[in-house]
């Protein structure tokens, strides 16, 4: 069983490295889901006041998420519509078969929004170019996070390995 949960927490922490850039998955609370299953097996005893700090730390980053990518656009004049657009944009840009559509789709999709909403090219193209970096910061950071919780997970597996082969 400690097998099945450690391959099972390896993913999790993987898929929030992928929830970075979905809007869709909290790409660092799913990381941290997998330290809280890798937590469960028998090998790594329970250590509560680590996952609760790390538990914290992607609680803040999910409510911070939030805010970064309407501060960016409201910097550079945007609204409500070039976040949506941004959001639309990442969606039909990961499924599109175009190379960087991970990165061109959400600033397409914040100009169409800001079109949408005003008419000046100009304006719309500020306000899409600041969706655009505040859906890079908040993406940044959150794969950041992500990662290091991966990491740590790694370590946390590194230093009971032989906890879990041991027969």
């Amino acid at each position: 069983m400690d097998i099945f949960l450690l391959i099972l927490g390896f993913l999790i922490a993987l898929l929030g490295i992928i929830g970075s850039f979905l809007p869709i998955l909290p790409g660092p609370f799913t990381s941290w889901v997998g330290l809280l299953i890798l937590h469960f097996t028998d090998a790594v005893p329970m250590n509560w006041t680590f996952l609760g700090i790390t538990l914290a730390i992607a609680i803040l980053i999910w409510i911070v998420d939030y805010f970064i990518p309407a501060i960016g656009t409201k910097k550079f004049g945007g609204t409500r519509y070039g976040v949506i657009g941004t959001m639309v944009g990442l969606v039909i840009g990961l499924i599109a078969p175009i190379p960087f559509g991970i990165i061109i789709g959400p600033f397409v999709g914040a100009y169409i929004g800001e079109m949408l909403n005003e008419k000046n090219s100009g304006k719309a193209l500020k306000a899409a170019f600041g969706s655009f970096i505040g859906f890079l910061t908040s993406s940044f950071m959150k794969f950041i996070a992500a990662v290091i919780f991966t990491g740590l997970y790694i370590s946390i597996f590194w230093d009971y390995k032989a906890a879990f082969f041991s027969f």
